[in-house]
This record gives C-alpha cells, sequence and structure tokens, in this order.
C-alpha cells in the first residue's frame, strides 16, 4: 500500500511537471532554487559542479558519478548532495515518449544551520562516515511537499508567503531522513565535517589562488595527513583534485558565457601553463576546450 501511494503521487507529480515543460531542458521556477528537468535522449551526458540539493527522479533513470562515487537511481528513489561537488550524469534510455524528467531543490545551508540550532541535540560521534551524496527511496510525505511546492507555482500571489514554509519543511523532512546525518555533520559547527565544509568554502571563492594545503590543514585543526584523509573521505578527491575539477568547470563556464579566448581563460582561472589547461581540460570533458565549447554550442 505504501510503495502504491508513493507510486501515484510520483506520476501525478510527473504529470503536472511534464505540462509546464514541452519542451527539454531545465527549467528554473518562479520558486528560487526550485528546478524542474527533462531530457529526451537516452544518451545525454553532462559535466557539472553541484552545489547542495535534493532531487527526485519523477520518471526515468539516471547515472551519476559524484566526485568518484557512483550511483544509478530513478522512480521512486531521490539523490541528496551534502556539500559542493564535483559530477558527471548520464541519463539513462530516455525518449521523446518517455523522458527523462525530475525536479531539483538546492539546499539552503543557512536554513539547515538554522533547523540544526533548534532540534534535539544529536550523538554525532556514533553516525556513518559521511559522503558527498546518497541515493534514498523517497517517501510519501517528501513527495507530498514537492507537490505542494509545485502546485503554488499556478498562484504566484501565494509563493512569497508558502514557498518559504514548505522549503523549510522539506530541510527538516530531510534532516530526519536516513541521510539526515550528512547534513548535521556537514553543518554542526566544531565536527571534523564541518571543517572540511568550510575549507572547501575556501577553496570555491578562492579557486584561482595556489593551494597551500598545510595551511588549510592548519585551520582545520588537522594534521596533513587527516585532513587529506578527511577531505577524501567526503568529496571522494583530493584538495588539489578538487580545485582542478573546479577551475576547469569555471573555465567552461567563462567560455560559453564570455568572448574570451582560451589562453585568457586559463589564466583566469589559475593556470600558468595553457598547454597544461588544454592538457586537463581534455581529459575531463573530453575535447579541447574550444572543440568542446563550440559543440555545446550547436547542442539545442
Amino acid at each position: 500500500m505504501k510503495n502504491e501511494l508513493v507510486h501515484h503521487s510520483r506520476n501525478q507529480l510527473k504529470d503536472r511537471v511534464l505540462r509546464r515543460m514541452p519542451e527539454p531542458g531545465l527549467f528554473p521556477t518562479a520558486i528560487e532554487g526550485l528546478t524542474i528537468f527533462r531530457s529526451n535522449d537516452g544518451s545525454c551526458q553532462s559535466n557539472c559542479f553541484y552545489q547542495p540539493l535534493f532531487s527526485i527522479p519523477l520518471q526515468g533513470f539516471k547515472r551519476s558519478v559524484v566526485g568518484s562515487d557512483k550511483y544509478y537511481y530513478g522512480e521512486n528513489q531521490c539523490l541528496i548532495v551534502g556539500i559542493d561537488v564535483p559530477a558527471m550524469n548520464t541519463i539513462v534510455g530516455a525518449t521523446p515518449e518517455n523522458p527523462y524528467v525530475a525536479i531539483t531543490l538546492e539546499l539552503d545551508k543557512f536554513l539547515v544551520s538554522q533547523l540544526i540550532a533548534e532540534m534535539p541535540d544529536t550523538a554525532l560521534d556514533d553516525l556513518p562516515p559521511t559522503r558527498a551524496a546518497e541515493v534514498i527511496d523517497v517517501d510519501i510525505d517528501m513527495l507530498n511537499a514537492f507537490s505542494r511546492l509545485e502546485a503554488i507555482l499556478d498562484h504566484e500571489d501565494q509563493i512569497p508567503f508558502l514557498a518559504p514554509l514548505i522549503i523549510r519543511e522539506i530541510h527538516y523532512r530531510l534532516l530526519i531522513s536516513p541521510v539526515g546525518h550528512i547534513l548535521r555533520m556537514l553543518h554542526t559547527s566544531g565536527t571534523l565535517c564541518n571543517q572540511i565544509a568550510r575549507a572547501i568554502a575556501w577553496i570555491r571563492e578562492n579557486y584561482k589562488e595556489p593551494l597551500q594545503v598545510e595551511k588549510l590543514a592548519g585551520q582545520s585543526n588537522m594534521s596533513v595527513s587527516h585532513f587529506h584523509r578527511r577531505f577524501k573521505q567526503i568529496t571522494t578527491l583530493s584538495p588539489i583534485q578538487y580545485q582542478k575539477r573546479l577551475r576547469l568547470h569555471e573555465a567552461q563556464r567563462l567560455m560559453l558565457t564570455e568572448d574570451t579566448t582560451t589562453y585568457q581563460v586559463a589564466l583566469s582561472v589559475g593556470y600558468d601553463s595553457p598547454t597544461q589547461f588544454n592538457r586537463e581540460y581534455k581529459r575531463l570533458f573530453g575535447e579541447p576546450p574550444q572543440k568542446d565549447v563550440k559543440r555545446m554550442v550547436r547542442t539545442p
């Protein structure tokens, strides 16, 4: 009976989302942080840099490599990403008749921290090691919350009043879910995971600068070896690998949005050697920078 309720609620939400987006694409909504996505291409691949988010596939399946961890998920499941991390995604088996459909909400770090402070204290030492992302089954309460959030898109005058309440509910339900420990450990001040989260925030804000791992480790009150181990435990990447991915994703964004040369972009994201930039860009995205950008511009 429980699975039938989830299936029915998901199908209802899927049908409403599809009516909003008859064409493929990623569509922001009038509710900040809420996006809907449709793909008709079963071979669609994309590289991105996830920010904390919660995503529910409403139809179809997706294969994601978050950092270096692999996930395969789809209908009746959901993906939670607790920290900024690179990802490569592949849509599996989508067609125009049966597209991949998903609804995603960006997570509010300040709201997460506020809710944690208001909730009863939880012993974090006994919780399992934290990774950047997890996949779990979606429950009916969470689906209903997303359904109510999507429904008020038809009533713009209600959005400023009701959307914050429903978004707060979704964050609370995440915190009490089987993967709530990810958010609690990353956003509870004083935990080792929170210290790594702060280091990641520093790298994101200063990605152009040379990375001094010893300094970051000291600011996190860890030895260099302990810092490396904890950083990789959460992101599956070393600090240097993380910074490199961040630089390359930013370079791709700049070339897509600004009229600039490969040489200028390489320097602007922190590379001293354009040759090294071209080599590492091709290794990550599969093609040299100019060829990759031209392909992406041509892709509808």
